[in-house]
């Protein structure tokens, strides 16, 4: 009899997460693709939309990216027109992240798509489960996570093996 191996996701929660990333946003970018939006990329629009006029810096620290990886993303929401880039009033240093017209268009759109996408995986998890998923990744990506995991002893815990 053939058995399937395990893989490195029944051990390891980072690997179990990139696994489960992956088939996700290949999900999602399926329902989104008549957008000709990425679900990154769609995510990023939906943020900028829902953080009204944010700075560069306080978008990346809510979307737990540096700012290189922003600025890295954002160029071809620019170049195609979605979001642009205005000084601050009170500090022109300062960029503050904004959707165009054509860009709160185009999030509008992928947004009823992927509520589509978001309908289907509720469906699928089940809604309770799938709120209990979304509360817990969300706090793995709080700046609190961050630092108790910091903190945290490296031995492993009762009953497990190292």
């Amino acid at each position: 009899m053939d058995e399937t191996p395990m893989g490195i996701w029944d051990f390891c929660t980072n690997s179990a997460l990139k696994r489960a990333s992956r088939q996700l946003g290949q999900l999602y970018e399926d329902v989104l693709a008549p957008s000709g939006l990425r679900g990154t990329q769609f995510s990023l629009l939906s943020q900028i939309s829902h953080s009204k006029n944010a700075s560069l810096r306080t978008l990346a620290n809510l979307l737990v990216m540096d700012l290189s990886a922003l600025g890295h993303t954002l160029k071809p929401l620019i170049r195609d027109g979605y979001v642009e880039l205005v000084p601050d009033v009170s500090d022109r240093r300062v960029k503050r992240v904004q959707l165009t017209p054509l860009g709160q268009k185009k999030q509008q759109e992928a947004t009823d798509l992927w509520r589509k996408a978001q309908a289907r995986f509720d469906n699928a998890l089940g809604k309770p489960e799938a709120d209990a998923l979304r509360r817990a990744l969300n706090g793995l990506s709080e700046a609190s996570f961050a630092e108790a995991f910091t903190r945290a002893s490296d031995t492993t815990g009762p009953g497990e093996s190292g």
